[in-house]
């Protein structure tokens, strides 16, 4: 059965990690609930060559048109859209990935905060005991990011900050992005050929 991931981008640098996961989760067959933060759109036009429309919708059809998906795989949620289902635990996803993830977003789930819809989301899955997984792209961490770090793992969170391993000799930087990508693949349990286990030999 697939699963319904709730998937957050936040204003981190990064913005590659995010969008080559929801293409990962969408060619695995999940359904994914988006939120992309005004700071990540900012971001995604710096880091790359897309330029996404404003509204939810757009997005929405933006990207299920660019990974030839059906509508009805893909919600993109307003930074304010408390009626989203991913608002309240009686509808919280299966799991939910903050990718990437800024240090704001760790403080503010680590307090509770939730301010804005990803926050919420978060808050949801926390208290409701499914996976949450925050791909945090920052360095160096100071003290306190790593107490609110602490703080979230104590909290079942599972904190993966965005480091890549060379040991399978990357030639390209799409090859650094899908080890990170695939390391959060293998948190949420689902198949993934873009980096095989340890041992088993490097990819191509």
């Amino acid at each position: 059965m697939s699963l319904n991931v709730a998937l957050a981008m936040t204003g981190a640098s990064g913005a590659q990690y995010g969008l080559r996961l929801l293409e990962c989760l969408l060619g695995q067959g999940c359904s994914v609930s988006l939120m992309i933060s005004k700071p990540a759109q900012v971001v995604i036009g710096m880091e790359t060559d897309l330029s996404l429309p404003s509204r939810p919708a757009e997005i929405r059809r933006f990207f299920c048109e660019r990974h030839g998906v059906p509508e009805e795989r893909l919600r993109v949620y307003g930074r304010e859209e408390w009626t989203a289902p991913v608002a309240s635990g009686s509808a919280a996803p299966d799991a939910m990935v903050v990718c990437p993830c800024t240090t704001a977003t760790v403080s503010a789930l680590a307090t509770g905060a939730s301010r804005s819809l990803i926050e919420r989301a978060g808050d949801v899955v926390l208290k409701e005991r499914r996976p949450l997984l925050l791909v945090v792209r920052e360095t160096p961490f100071s003290a306190i990011h790593l107490e609110n770090m602490l703080t979230l793992a104590r909290a079942g969170a599972v904190v993966m900050p965005a480091n890549p391993g060379f040991y399978h000799r990357p030639q390209r930087v799409e090859a650094l992005v899908d080890f990170v990508v695939a390391r959060v693949l293998d948190q949420l349990g689902i198949d993934q050929q873009l980096m095989p286990p340890w041992g088993e030999g490097a990819s191509s």
